[in-house]
């Protein structure tokens, strides 16, 4: 018998983020099975705490491969932006789990193209933004700016970046690797001479005053995917 514990709106919050970024799904489904059934909230903190309880059923319902429920929650409430990207990562790879599991090999990059056409992102975790693999326009904007001015960010520059995107750091640092080999390429392919390399430490990716200013803000929660969530589905970053 599961004994039912009390605990306030804070504290649900904070234990199901906390395990969740830990990617302590097991642990995390224990603690969701001590907790009341949920009622209609009546304050901004219990409309809270039933997202942080819906996003975590969410993420256990992904790790157990249970898709069907997964697909129902993230379907039954209108979830908060900034839970947008990690339960959009939920969605897709449930999609492709099972169109591969269905095909019987792994997806290219046309197969989970096809997928996101087919299965498109529910309006409860989307903001109707235009997401290109992922990206929304705004933060592929913001990372091309950069790039005009410097090709190599630094390792806090890519930190920063992240923050103003939404990004994770490894996606900011994977858009730039990938940006300046297809720059390359194109150079070689139409320039009769050697390509010229940028160096990460000329003279023209020094200049700070030449950067482009970010505007800092504190990353959303779960901006960063949880432990089970870090490897990648995808080249999702080259354009």
């Amino acid at each position: 018998m599961i004994m039912t514990m009390i605990f306030t709106p804070e504290q649900v919050i904070c234990v199901c983020e906390v395990l969740l970024q830990s990617g302590c799904i097991d642990r995390l489904a224990g603690f969701l099975r001590t907790l009341p059934p949920s009622s209609s909230p009546s304050s901004s903190s219990g409309l809270e705490e039933l997202e942080s309880v819906l996003k975590a059923k969410a993420a256990v319902a992904f790790h157990h491969g249970r898709f069907s429920e997964l697909y129902a929650l993230l379907e039954s409430f209108r979830f908060s932006s900034s839970s947008h990207w990690f339960l959009q990562q939920l969605w897709l790879r449930a999609h492709y789990i099972e169109a591969e599991s269905q095909r019987g090999r792994p997806l290219g990059a046309v197969g989970k193209y096809r997928v996101r056409r087919k299965f498109p992102l529910p309006q409860t975790i989307w903001d109707g933004e235009e997401t290109i693999y992922c990206f929304k326009e705004k933060s592929r904007s913001i990372l091309k700016e950069w790039y005009r001015h410097t090709p190599y960010p630094s390792t806090r520059e890519k930190r920063e970046l992240a923050a103003a995107t939404g990004l994770t750091a490894t996606q900011v640092s994977n858009w730039f690797k990938n940006r300046r080999q297809r720059e390359r390429a194109t150079h070689v392919r139409f320039s009769p001479g050697p390509p010229r390399e940028i160096h990460p430490f000329s003279a023209t990716s020094t200049q700070d005053n030449s950067r482009p200013q970010l505007h800092h803000h504190t990353p959303p929660p779960l901006c960063h995917p949880p432990f089970f969530l870090q490897e990648p589905f995808g080249d999702h970053s080259s354009f």
